[in-house]
């Protein structure tokens, strides 16, 4: 079966008008940021305060590709009689972006929720030596971190709040009661200072 001359340039032209009638979908990304995915996998950022310097994420990398440094100081004894405690203290932490894969494992295994992931993207290098992050850069990339999505309405409220919650009721309970019973020994006392001749 022989085919038509010239039919091969006419369905080509034909599939070029009908795309040149479509608006464009490709994101001019320099100019105009990619909205990205709630929980994108972008760098880590470090929430320095919460780090306790357990080394479980340095250990538990596949790629080894965080490097840890403390030392240990004394603190001080938090009341009178009390005897001095030793903590470790973070002099760096550094994540080399060149050996990551972006597994998440670091961020799961860590118990104080001191490493988050960060939407942030742009942050390629000339020199592969320069994708090693010291603390400072994973600190600002820390403020980059979105807020965590909303529990589901109909879900338990987690035992730290509950317990937290629970403790401050009494609290206020008590502080209640106490108020209450100085109101009346000052009433009671009012009344006697009255009362008498």
């Amino acid at each position: 079966m022989s085919s038509i001359p010239g039919s091969g340039l006419a369905k080509g032209l034909a599939v070029t008008l009908r795309t040149m009638t479509k608006k464009t979908v490709t994101a001019q990304y320099p100019d105009t940021q990619p909205e990205l995915p709630p929980r994108s996998r972008g760098v880590i950022g470090l929430f320095e305060e919460n780090c306790t310097v357990c080394m479980l994420c340095a250990r538990e990398c596949p790629d080894w590709c965080i490097y840890i440094d403390s030392h240990k100081e004394t603190v001080p004894p938090a009341a009178p009689g009390g005897r001095e405690r030793s903590r470790n203290v973070l002099d760096r932490f550094a994540i080399d972006f060149s050996l990551c894969m972006y597994c998440g494992i670091c961020i799961e295994v860590c118990p104080f929720d001191a490493l988050f992931w960060s939407p942030e993207f742009e942050y390629a290098e000339t020199d592969i030596h320069e994708l090693t992050h010291e603390r400072d850069k994973l600190r600002e990339w820390m403020w980059t971190v979105p807020e965590p999505p909303a529990l589901d309405p109909g879900a338990e409220e987690p035992k730290e709040i509950a317990a937290a919650r629970k403790t401050a009721e009494k609290l206020a309970v008590q502080q209640a009661q106490q108020a209450q019973q100085a109101q009346q020994a000052q009433q009671d006392q009012q009344s006697e200072e009255g009362g008498t001749p």
